[in-house]
Formats: C-alpha cells, structure tokens, sequence
C-alpha cells in the first residue's frame, strides 16, 4: 500500500485502479486533491497512487478492495479515515460486466454481477456517507450507471449488467432525496463506449478492431470516449461547480441516447 502523509479534500475511488476511476484519480490529483484509491486488484490502485502524488495529489493511499465485501469495505474506508478524515467525495464506479442470456445464465454469475455492481455501489455509499455524517461534510458522491440502465444493448446478452446499472440509478435518484437534508449531493454519470478492458470484454479478441469501427459509425461524435472524457464529468460533479446538481444524471455517451435506434 502506497500512501502520504499530508491531506487535501479526501475523494475515495472505487475501481480506481483503471480506467475510468484512474482517470478520474489522477484529475483529482492535478487538483490537488487527497486521493484514495480502491480496486480488488491491489497492485493496480498502488501504482495508480503512486502516480496520482507525481501528478500533484496533496495525499494518496492505494487499497486492495471487493467491493462486493463488506468487512473488506468498511476496513478500507476506516483505514482511509484514520489516514485522512472523513471523505468530502466519493466515486462508487467499480463494476463488472459479464454477458449471457438469461436462460442460460447460472446463478453464480448473476450474483457475481449483481453483488460486484449494486451491492459494491450501496455498500460504498453506505460507509462513505456514514464518516461524511459522522463529520458534518456537506459533500458529493458519483456513482457509475450505463445506457444500458436506460435502453436494451442492440447486441444482447446485457441483462444481469443493464439491471444493475438501472438499480443504480433509481438508488442514486433515491440516495439524493434521502441526503439532501445534509448537504450531500448525490449524482450519477452515464458513460457510453470508453476505450477500457471492460469495454471489450464481451468481444473476442479478433474482433475488437472491427467493433471499434463499427462503433464509431454509429456514435453520432464519431469516435469511443477516452477515460479522461469521463473523468472530467466526474471531477465537475465532484465540485463545488455542480453545488446545486443532485439526483440527477449526467450522459457522456457521444449522442447515443439521443439517437432513434432505426435509421429513418
């Protein structure tokens, strides 16, 4: 674990080891931020620690974390706290995306989806709000909804991932009223095709260079967004720049959504 001792606006990352929680660390780091990055790949929130206090982080902590395990959770966030204090901002984004179709889909992976995406979401808004109450930090929280939480993918086999992703957006709509009352704003980013491992996970690898053009076609901008397109929506809600933004959901997805499915 990689840490430091001095302290800035705590912001706490789930899934941070890549992609777009990476992104979205080292934005904060450029801030100036105290980032505590969280991701059940140990190795990789280190490294992105390390290189969150070379961007200019004010304080970094990388933690091994499954944020579909509570004791794992709330011993991450009390060890963060010891460190740093109670949180001003938290990112829950960690997720995973497996497809099948659901008649073919064991229970296994169902849960595996399931308690890794909306579970690992409520149990990170859970304890960060709990030390953001216990501290009277009037603060922002994103979480990481999808299209997918809104439309069926034209490709199929999405339909544990889309019903987590529309849970998390009917919690944070919920979340946001509940907290409202304590200054705690509560956001969700909706993120269309962003060039990460996951991004990909579902396409053979001989495949991905043609899906990549395919996609681009179709994405009315043209081109997949990078993990710093995401980030910077992220930082913004993270902000006192979106201070009157609660409840609300903020789509980064090129024009997707936008966009009739048929071609005339």
């Amino acid at each position: 674990m990689e840490s430091s001792s001095s302290y800035g606006r705590l912001i706490i990352i789930t899934g941070g080891g890549n992609g777009i929680g990476r992104a979205t660390a080292l934005l904060c780091a450029k801030r100036g931020d105290t980032v505590a990055i969280l991701d059940k790949n140990g190795e990789s929130a280190n490294e992105a620690s390390r290189i969150a206090l070379e961007r200019g982080a004010s304080g970094a902590v990388g933690v091994a974390c499954d944020v579909s395990d509570e004791e794992q959770v709330a011993q991450s966030f009390a060890l963060i706290h010891k460190r740093f204090g109670a949180p001003y901002g938290l990112f829950a984004n960690a997720g995973i995306d497996l497809g099948g179709l659901i008649h073919e889909m064991p229970l296994e992976r169902w849960k595996l989806i399931v308690d890794t995406n909306l579970t690992g979401i409520f149990l990170t808004c859970k304890h960060g709000i709990r030390q953001m109450l216990d501290a009277k930090v009037a603060g922002s929280i994103v979480c990481t909804s999808s299209p997918a939480g809104f439309v069926a993918q034209a490709a199929g086999r999405a339909g544990v991932y889309s019903a987590t992703k529309g849970g998390i957006s009917s919690l944070v709509r919920c979340m946001a009223i509940d907290y409202a009352p304590f200054g705690i704003r509560i956001n969700a980013i909706v993120p269309g095709a962003t060039e990460t491992g996951m991004c990909w996970n579902n396409v053979p690898v001989a495949e991905v260079e043609n899906m990549r053009a395919q996609l681009s076609r179709e994405i009315p901008l043209g081109r997949l967004a990078q993990p710093e397109d995401q980030a910077r929506m992220v930082v913004w809600l993270l902000s006192d720049e979106a201070s009157y933004a609660t409840g609300a959901h903020f789509v980064c997805d090129g024009g997707i959504l936008a966009k009739a499915s048929i071609s005339v």
